[in-house]
């Protein structure tokens, strides 16, 4: 998996957590991470003997527990808090739990642990709001995907970091550090994503590069042509509404405080390596409130959608005219030039009668992106629906 940097035991304990998960291919992850079913089983069987002391090579889990005294208890709440800051005291009550301590403090005890050693800040404290949440079924049933706010490397070159994040289980997909918000960039890793989770059903999207366009009308590029022909839906997000990518937001504003507040880093390179750290300590160990304290590795599972880069052309039925469009995006359909798009350049579309006379929708595969309206010659896009 040359898209990641993180550190083996990282790599193997998402591989044994994703294994968990009722219901998974275990042959099918052996694959797609590359190792072979035999090692998979022994990481597995490791892991479940001796937990995550079984994934480092030549390593034994200490016999005795540091923790036996309330002094300890204290330490150990304070190292956590010391190692993630932005954590509060049912994330550490989980993680103690997670480490072996029998009787936790409760998290409001760990609350006043941490009041009484100054870790929390009042001002931060009254920021945190609980908000109302809607999440898909499915894992895989929606990714959000976007670009997290710049920053500055101390080179004065610009990082862009990409996120994606799955909407059910809140599963970290990918952070990457990226030069440039361009397809070039970015469909190369999504290939990576893919080759190793699969397939997503849809992908939820703004309307900036390489996603979308600043041409009213027009919001499909070749980068979500490219998408709809993996037969993966893509949903553009309203301008200005970005309260519709909520799990996306409140990841970012999680990277920033867990992360980025108060660091540089010298090249792409560092900050790739400290993003796979914290993206392994996000999906691996950060307990999740809104998942009742769980990890989003153990809600997760990956799709069973499998990616392949070479698709077969689409065929379309008789219940369509087929038309292939020119450089620009445009067909002649009845004696007339009409404009789709520029993404589907050189593409094969599919026009069916809708049910106004006169009106036809227009396909790119099995996805409706338009309708035309012969009878006042305009096109009409639309957000892609199977």
């Amino acid at each position: 998996m040359a898209w990641r940097e993180c550190d083996v035991v990282s790599q193997r304990k998402e591989f044994v957590q994703l294994a968990s998960v009722e219901g998974a291919n275990f042959s099918e992850l052996c694959q797609r991470f590359e190792v072979s079913r035999k090692t998979g089983y022994r990481w597995l069987k490791r892991w479940r003997e001796e937990g995550d002391a079984g994934l480092v090579n030549q390593s034994r889990r200490p016999h005795g527990s540091p923790l036996k005294s309330s002094d300890a208890t204290e330490q150990a709440v304070l190292k956590i808090r010391d190692e993630h800051p932005a954590w509060g005291g049912r994330k550490i009550q989980r993680c103690l739990l997670n480490s072996g301590m029998a009787s936790p403090p409760s998290p409001s005890t760990i609350t006043e642990i941490l009041r009484r050693h100054n870790r929390i800040s009042p001002e931060e404290s009254a920021k945190r709001k609980q908000l109302g949440r809607f999440e898909r079924e499915q894992p895989n049933d929606l990714w959000q995907v976007d670009f997290k706010g710049e920053f500055k490397l101390s080179t004065g070159a610009w990082c862009y970091p990409l996120t994606l994040l799955d909407d059910h289980s809140r599963f970290s997909l990918g952070v990457f550090s990226c030069g440039r918000q361009t397809r070039s960039t970015v469909q190369p890793l999504f290939r990576e994503v893919f080759a190793v989770y699969g397939l997503p059903r849809a992908i939820y999207v703004d309307n900036g590069n390489p996603w979308g366009t600043k041409d009213r009308g027009y919001k499909h590029t070749k980068f979500t042509a490219w998408l709809l022909r993996h037969d993966v839906q893509v949903i553009h997000g309203r301008p200005y509404h970005p309260q519709g990518r909520g799990k996306l937001e409140r990841f970012h504003r999680t990277l920033d405080l867990e992360l980025l507040q108060g660091r540089q880093f010298a090249s792409m390179h560092e900050s790739q390596g400290e993003f796979d750290r914290w993206r392994s300590v996000y999906n691996l160990e950060r307990p999740h409130e809104a998942l009742e304290m769980g990890v989003p590795a153990n809600r997760y599972r990956v799709s069973e959608r499998r990616f392949t880069e070479h698709t077969r052309p689409y065929e379309y039925s008789d219940r369509f005219e087929v038309r292939t469009s020119n450089r620009v995006g445009q067909i002649s359909f009845r004696s007339k030039t009409y404009r789709i798009s520029e993404a589907f350049a050189n593409e094969r579309v599919g026009l069916a009668p809708s049910n106004v006379a006169g009106v036809w929708d227009v396909y790119y595969c099995r996805y409706r992106v338009a309708s035309l309206d012969e009878r006042l010659g305009v096109i009409r896009r639309h957000e892609p629906r199977p």
